[in-house]
């Protein structure tokens, strides 16, 4: 007798904004969307706990600034009442929201999302749209999957599937003379576990794609550099490829690596990403040809997929981040389930098999 899977689970979202028209924005985007309902809003953050205890929410759209509690205040309260709580932070592109929003994911907070600020990008934001019902399908169905997969038995994951078979490339004899690291969704926690974890006297230059809007690239670069104890910057036009030095993609600007330096390009965004990892692993693997080693940390979507294919091609290597540590298994499951990689492990694994790669060619 076949046995009918059971339908997904509906995601339930709460939309918490001191704006009426973001809340309104934000419930007509995902009012539509098959599996997803929104099941209430706030214009605070006290408001908003008392819906979270009522239970029945699996994802918050949280503001940052409201009356009475703030989003920052409000979020660690939110996780105590239910630590599986998908908490995806809401910020306009200032400075100052750019540095809680990364604190509020040192704090728990899933992911963020830039909202809209002026009037013709509330009525015309169709880049906002798919950002927002992105994240929220993707990390909605993985706490959903996450619990189905707790009751399942070891070879299964999310929905009952059993996982790809996953084929490891032998390592190379190339011993690498550039690092790159790709990330998206999870990556400003990934990255840090990797660099506090990555050996300090490998002595390579080191170039970073995070996708990250302009402004937080840079506060981004501080905390790595604080956190980490590397040299952190965001990248800039004719910077140099020294040794020992981290760049980092600008925010909506892709990092190319050439013979005379680096190069910050606004060409056209590739996985609808700018900063995106391809253009980068490209142009590194055009100049240093098996001489790449290409780190693919936790994110969304498939960027870096074809980067660390011409990666592979010119000789190079690839390692990626697990499933099991990953808030969203997609640009490392991209690339382990298509055979490109050598190592497969947490932030911390991988920045200690690179770190003896470099130093002795071996893992």
């Amino acid at each position: 007798m076949n046995v009918l899977a059971p339908p997904p689970r509906e995601i339930r979202v709460l939309v918490v904004d001191d704006s009426l028209v973001i809340r309104g924005l934000i419930s007509r985007h995902l009012k539509d969307v098959a599996g997803v309902s929104v099941v209430g809003s706030a214009s605070d953050g006290a408001k908003a706990l008392d819906h979270v205890r009522g239970g029945g929410i699996d994802v918050v759209i949280l503001d940052i600034e409201m009356p009475v509690m703030d989003g920052i205040a409000a979020l660690p309260e939110m996780l105590k009442i239910d630590p599986a709580l998908v908490v995806i932070m809401a910020s306009t592109l200032t400075t100052r929201n750019a540095a809680i929003s990364l604190r509020a994911l040192r704090l728990g907070a899933a992911d963020y999302i830039p909202k809209p600020s002026a009037t013709s990008e509330i009525y015309g934001e169709n880049d906002f749209r798919r950002e927002l019902l992105e994240k929220v399908l993707h990390l909605g169905h993985r706490r959903h999957g996450a619990k189905v997969a707790a009751s399942s038995s070891p070879a299964q994951t999310q929905g009952g599937k059993i996982p790809p078979a996953i084929s490891l490339r032998a390592r190379t004899a190339q011993r690498p003379k550039v690092l790159a690291v790709a990330s998206s969704t999870g990556g400003p926690n990934a990255l840090a576990l990797f660099f506090k974890n990555l050996d300090k006297d490998i002595a390579l230059p080191i170039f970073v794609t995070q996708h990250m809007p302009p402004t937080f690239t840079a506060l981004l670069a501080e905390h790595l550099g604080r956190e980490s104890g590397w040299l952190v910057k965001e990248a800039a036009a004719g910077d140099a490829v020294l040794p020992g030095r981290v760049l980092i993609a600008p925010g909506d600007r892709h990092l190319l690596v050439q013979a005379d330096g680096v190069k910050i390009d606004a060409g056209p965004r590739e996985n609808y990403c700018r900063p995106a990892a391809d253009p980068m692993l490209r142009s590194l693997a055009a100049l240093y040809r098996g001489q790449v080693l290409s780190v693919v940390l936790t994110g969304m979507g498939q960027d870096g997929l074809k980067g660390c294919e011409a990666v592979v091609a010119a000789g190079g290597t690839v390692m990626a981040q697990d499933e099991g540590s990953s808030v969203i298994w997609g640009m490392p499951g991209a690339v382990a389930t298509a055979g490109l990689c050598t190592v497969i492990g947490t932030p911390d694994d991988l920045a200690r098999a690179a770190s003896r790669f470099v130093k002795t060619g071996s893992y």
